[in-house]
This record gives structure tokens, C-alpha cells and sequence, in this order.
């Protein structure tokens, strides 16, 4: 049986639901996800005077082929999106910024260091996304930056995020799509802290002189993101959910939500709903946490399929602003980035090919002995055929036959540095 006719018959099965597959590929067609770049170098970035890695953050691994040039970045990156159904955005990091050999000091960034970034975008149509770097600094060294009781720290990281949505407002002129522009810090403390609240203040005194000037959010969106804790922030951690969730909703930003920041009992599909409620709109870091923030390549998994299906039960593909963020240094890091941004797009299919209706329906009528039947047969629906088919007509690898052009890029250009 060929592909098309495996399509069709998978066709008529969801047809039979009032699913219409053809506009479920068009709709599809129309999502993108912001692929983080910092996958592709372990979050190395391209300062003249490199710190080490710090923040909470840390990448295990050693496998070859780590992109060590802006150029070799995006080849990679290239590499990956060639691969990956749909057309996309990609996730720069202030640390990627490109200098010229001159060490510019991050509170200094202009758009001027992000022309290469952005030429390469209208060339291959994609949007890009922005975040500051406060982390992996000797200025962020003591673990503290927009809360820190020093002013003249503040000082610094306040300017780096200004400068930060300069160049997030630089991207959507120029491009035509508006930069999410999201602010994480890794402000905390190993241990139970002698005051919780001061900290927070200084936050979020930073924070409303970040946003001071209005930016136009056709060019720029703001977004700030929590985390629950990390490596040198186990007791607490001064951006916390509530904090920021409270800053979003009272300041007309984004809330940011990344799968890996919370509680390992909490999961972010149970919070997109109510969150939608009082946010027009809302963001996600799509990662993989095992037993922490640990950022693995996102899996084809339970969560990532209940998240998609929140997003798109709610109708809010238009709302919910997906990116990626995992960093695995273990395996090839284009088939990383692969894997993930393909398993997204999968779990969008497979939401969008759902009885949503009819399930809510059954819901609301108190029927759950068919709602759950439905939703566990539906399960082992010909879903692997529709996929199959919108990779071919996307002009992408079908099923594993991707992992053939890794294994020669690999061969002839990562195994080269």
C-alpha cells in the first residue's frame, strides 16, 4: 500500500468524526515553534571573554561536533529546520550576539551585533525570538542580578534587559513577525532565606524600570518567566510563579510557563486553561524535566500530548506562543533538536486530530464511561499516517529515513571540528 492510500483510508476513519484532515494540515501548516538555538553549542554562545557556565544551568555530554562559530550554528540549525515540517522561528540568547573580535559588555548590545542573525532569518523566512543573558557572568556570580541588594549590579542587568528589547523590537521591523522577548534570572538562595520579601521588591522595581519605555507590540512582546528552583537556589527562588504571574497579569506581559520549572507532582497542561482565563495571551518553554529541570529532548510523551491538547481544544494555537528548551550534549545535537521540534509538531496533529467537541460534550453530559472509552481508542488511530503524509507534502524525511541525513552531515561536517 503506498503512502497516499494509507493516508486516504486514515482519512475516512477521522472523517467518520466530523474531523477534517485536510484542514487539520492546513491549520498545522500555520504553527510555528520557536527552536532555541542554544541546543546547538550547549548554551556556549560567542563572547570575546567567555564565562563558565553558571545559573542553575548545567549541559552533560561530550558528543562530537559542537557548533563553535555564529556560522556553524546556523548551518546546523539549517540542517535541523530541513528536517522539520512547517516553517519556524529560532530562539537567540543575548550571548549569541556577534562582535567582531571586540569584547562588548552585555549591558552595551545593539542591534548592530544581531545584523548576521537577521539577514539569515529574511533568507530563509523565519521569525526569531530574543532573551537576556543573566546567568554565566561575574556579575551574576553570587547567583543574584535584578534583585541583587547592590545597586550598581542592578544597575547593569536593568540596561542589558533594556538594550535586550531594543534588539527584540530591531527583530520585528525588520522581519515582520513580533520577538517575544522573555526575561529569565536565576535569583535565589541555597538556603531558607532571613527575608523573602525584600528581594522581590528590588524585582520588582527592576522590572518596572525595564519596561518603562512602551515598545510597540507589533515589533516586541514581553514575557517573564518563573522557576521553582535550582542548583544553588534550592530554598528559594525570588521570580517565582506566583510573583511573576502576578507582574504579568497587573502589567500586561506575557507570563512564561517552561514544563521543567515547577513542582514534579505540577504539570503546565492543568495551567494553561485557567491561565487563558485572564491572559489573552501566554508562553511556553517546552522541555522535558526528569525528576528536575533537567531539560531533556522533549518526547513524544503523555504531557506533551495533554499540553497540545489543551491548545488546542481552547482554540488557542493563536494564543499560546510554543518554544523549546532542552540542552543535550549526550547525543548528536541536530538529531536532538530534530527529535524534539518534530515530536511538538506531532503532538499538535495529534490534538488537532481529536473528537474535541464530541469529547466535551460527553463531558458535560456526564457520560465519562464513553469519554474515556473514545479517548483511549483514539489512541491506536491511524495517527502515524497522517503524520507520514504531511512530512512528504512538506517536503521533509518521512518516519526515521531523517536519521540517514544526520548520519551523513555528521560524517562529512560535524566530525570535521
Amino acid at each position: 500500500m503506498t503512502m497516499k492510500e494509507s493516508f486516504e483510508l486514515a482519512k475516512k476513519q477521522y472523517e467518520k468524526w466530523g474531523i477534517q484532515v485536510d484542514n487539520v494540515i492546513e491549520t498545522l501548516k500555520s504553527v510555528p515553534i520557536s527552536i532555541h538555538c542554544w541546543q546547538g553549542d550547549d548554551i556556549g554562545g560567542f563572547e570575546v571573554n567567555k564565562s563558565e557556565l553558571s545559573g542553575g544551568i548545567d549541559v552533560t555530554g561530550n558528543y562530537p561536533g559542537k557548533a563553535r562559530t555564529p556560522e556553524e550554528l546556523r548551518n546546523d540549525l539549517e540542517k535541523a529546520l530541513s528536517l522539520i515540517p512547517g516553517k519556524h522561528r529560532v530562539n537567540l540568547h543575548a550571548i549569541y550576539a556577534e562582535t567582531n573580535g571586540e569584547a562588548v559588555e552585555r549591558d552595551q548590545l545593539e542591534p548592530k551585533h544581531f545584523e548576521n542573525w537577521v539577514n539569515w532569518a529574511k533568507e530563509h523566512g523565519l521569525g526569531l525570538d530574543f532573551n537576556p543573558t543573566l546567568f554565566s557572568h561575574e556579575k551574576a556570580a553570587d547567583g543574584l542580578t535584578l534583585s541583587h541588594p547592590d545597586p550598581e549590579i542592578r544597575e547593569y542587568w536593568i540596561n542589558h534587559c533594556i538594550a535586550s528589547r531594543k534588539i527584540g523590537e530591531y527583530f520585528g521591523k525588520e522581519l515582520g513577525t513580533p520577538t517575544l522577548t522573555n526575561i529569565w534570572i536565576p535569583d535565589g538562595y541555597k538556603d531558607v532565606p532571613s527575608d523573602r520579601l525584600t528581594p522581590r521588591v528590588r524585582l520588582k522595581e527592576s522590572l518596572d524600570r525595564i519596561f518603562a519605555e512602551d515598545i510597540d507590540e507589533k515589533y516586541n512582546v514581553d514575557a517573564v518567566e518563573s522557576k521553582l528552583f535550582g542548583i544553588g537556589s534550592e530554598s528559594y527562588v525570588v521570580g517565582s510563579h506566583e510573583f511573576y504571574l502576578g507582574y504579568a497579569l497587573k502589567n500586561n506581559k506575557l507570563c512564561l510557563l517552561d514544563t521543567g520549572h515547577y513542582h514534579p507532582t505540577e504539570v503546565v497542561s492543568n495551567k494553561i486553561s485557567a491561565m487563558l482565563l485572564y491572559s489573552d495571551k501566554l508562553a511556553l518553554h517546552v522541555s522535558r524535566p526528569v525528576r528536575w529541570d533537567s531539560d531533556h529532548v522533549v518526547a513524544f510523551d503523555d504531557e506533551l500530548k495533554e499540553i497540545a491538547l489543551e491548545i488546542v481544544r481552547n482554540n488557542a494555537l493563536d494564543k499560546v506562543m510554543i518554544g523549546l528548551d532542552f540542552f543535550d550534549a549526550s547525543i548528536n545535537r541536530v538529531a536532538a533538536w530534530t527529535i524534539g521540534t518534530r515530536n511538538m509538531i506531532k503532538a499538535l496533529l495529534y490534538a488537532l486530530l481529536m473528537p474535541n467537541d464530541h469529547l466535551k460534550k460527553l463531558q458535560d453530559e456526564g457520560n465519562f464511561t464513553e469519554r474515556l472509552a473514545l479517548i483511549e481508542e483514539f489512541k491506536s488511530y491511524p495517527f502515524g499516517a497522517i503524520w507520514d503524509y504531511y512530512c512528504e507534502q512538506m517536503g521533509v524525511p518521512v518516519q526515521e529515513s531523517w536519521l540517514e541525513d544526520v548520519k551523513k552531515y555528521e560524517e562529512e561536517v560535524l566530525a570535521k571540528r
